[in-house]
């Protein structure tokens, strides 16, 4: 897949591009779960989220990390899907950090995920509001827009690694981060059944 890549490709269009088919494994995961269907289904997404954004925030402690996305306080979104998650009714089990052992730079590239699916989630919230009536108020939190919105967030973030001007094993390393990242949140959303 590497070779389809240009070297001088950024690193968020490398990103992109290598890790699409993930992208599409992700909404076949989704639709596999039914979350809309009621809210239990949705109440398990809530609590793979809750899971997949504690390992996230975890990787916000790397130095390097604070000095490549300045802005961190304002992502991150484990304290909404707990509060949601408490809405309904269902508290996690587990203090597990999947992301104990993960260095940086490939830390970045669990980060491009998290903030991926934050752009994703404008769907998922127009759902939870349309069949299941919840909100940024209730239950709907962790997949509301930031204060600023999506897109904004979005770019700025995409900049802020392209103007870290990685060298290519350094570009490797972030997106292997991100394949791990959405393996991960693979194995939640696989799993949503059996989390606890």
């Amino acid at each position: 897949m590497n070779a389809q890549v240009p070297e001088t490709g950024s690193l968020s269009q490398r990103l992109k591009i290598e890790t699409s088919h993930e992208h599409d494994r992700m909404e076949q995961l989704m639709e596999k779960a039914q979350v809309f269907a009621n809210r239990h289904n949705y109440a398990q997404h809530t609590l793979a989220q809750y899971y997949f954004q504690q390992d996230i925030e975890n990787l916000y402690q790397h130095n390097e990390v604070e000095q490549i996305i300045p802005d961190l306080d304002v992502r991150g979104r484990s304290q909404a899907a707990l509060q949601d998650l408490q809405d309904l009714g269902l508290e996690p089990q587990s203090s597990e950090i999947a992301t104990e052992q993960v260095g940086y730079p490939e830390a970045l590239g669990w980060i491009y995920v998290s903030e991926g699916s934050t752009l994703g989630a404008a769907f998922l919230f127009k759902e939870a509001q349309a069949k299941l009536g919840l909100s940024a108020e209730f239950g709907a939190r962790n997949l509301a827009a930031y204060p600023e919105g999506r897109m904004r967030v979005w770019k700025r973030f995409k900049q802020a690694l392209d103007d870290a001007n990685f060298s290519k094993e350094d570009q490797d390393k972030v997106i292997e981060g991100a394949l791990e990242g959405f393996a991960r949140f693979g194995q939640l959303l696989d799993n949503l059944d059996q989390l606890k």
